[in-house]
């Protein structure tokens, strides 16, 4: 009575691997077309007949070195560059949308709920309005053409984050922070020691998010920034794909590297993303 059960367990969990073993090809199927040609020499044949989705015969490693080294595209100054901003944005973005999302989950002050309201509402205006607006003001600050229109802006918080963070900080316990105010800790003590270690989960939320947004950033470099020392990783990828006859091989070696660093990130920050995901929102 009791194999059956078992042996019908084991077929359906060996059907739900294979199934997912499946899938994961089929989304694996570019990247390894992409490993293909990027390992390909100048000027060999990309678009084949039939398709070479993995590698077979050509092996030129030195592709990714001369991506990387290119004088006229830099990839390594622009990659150095990106993670500058990306880093900036990040510390900008925890210090302020966690304090400002503490603020609305604990903090009780005169307009407290019509000015959170406020704050989602600002969610809804398209960011193309905001583009022109936002150019004249740093235009007229001095800041063209470097990258602090691309930085300061997260220190001033990010609606979408302190939303998450606001809804997380509810779902904690007050006792934690009743028993730190009774040893003597103030506001900002009761912050740093206790609500903000138990924010790491939805904080790594924001982190991933703002690194992802940071990173893929096209158009706030390619509006802001003018020398090509100071271009991230977006616009030399748009360099390339734009130029006349483009090396396909230098371009998919590129676009490899440049998927690494959020690779690592997201192994890296796994465990406490999805924790933070399940976990947001479970309270009102």
């Amino acid at each position: 009575m009791t194999k059956r059960p078992l042996a019908s367990r084991v077929m359906s969990k060996s059907l739900a691997y294979l199934l997912l073993l499946a899938l994961s090809f089929t989304i694996l199927l570019p990247l390894g077309w992409m490993v293909t040609v990027a390992l390909k020499p100048d000027f060999a044949p990309v678009f084949t007949t039939p398709t070479q989705w993995f590698p077979t015969s050509d092996w030129h490693w030195e592709n990714f070195g001369r991506a990387l080294s290119d004088p006229a595209r830099p990839f390594l100054r622009y990659t150095l560059n990106t993670l500058v901003i990306v880093g900036l944005n990040i510390v900008g973005t925890v210090i302020s949308c966690s304090l400002v999302g503490y603020a609305f989950a604990r903090l009780k002050f005169p307009g407290r709920e019509f000015l959170f309201g406020v704050l989602i509402v600002t969610l809804l205006i398209p960011w193309h309005v905001l583009l022109i607006p936002q150019f004249l003001m740093y235009f007229k600050l001095g800041w063209y053409g470097s990258i602090l229109p691309l930085v300061v802006p997260a220190f001033f918080g990010n609606a979408f984050f302190i939303f998450l963070i606001r809804q997380y900080i509810r779902t904690l316990p007050r006792e934690f922070e009743l028993a730190a105010t009774v040893d003597g800790c103030n506001r900002l003590q009761v912050f740093w020691h206790i609500i903000l270690p138990l924010c790491r989960p939805v904080l790594a939320v924001c982190v991933v998010f703002a690194f992802l947004t940071s990173w893929n950033d096209l158009l706030g470099p390619l509006i802001y920034l003018l020398r090509n020392e100071d271009y991230t990783v977006a616009i030399g990828m748009a360099n390339m794909v734009s130029r006349a006859n483009p090396k396909l091989n230098l371009l998919m070696a590129a676009n490899l590297i440049m998927m690494v660093p959020p690779i690592v990130l997201y192994f890296v920050a796994q465990e406490k993303l999805i924790g933070g995901i399940a976990s947001v929102g479970i309270k009102g």
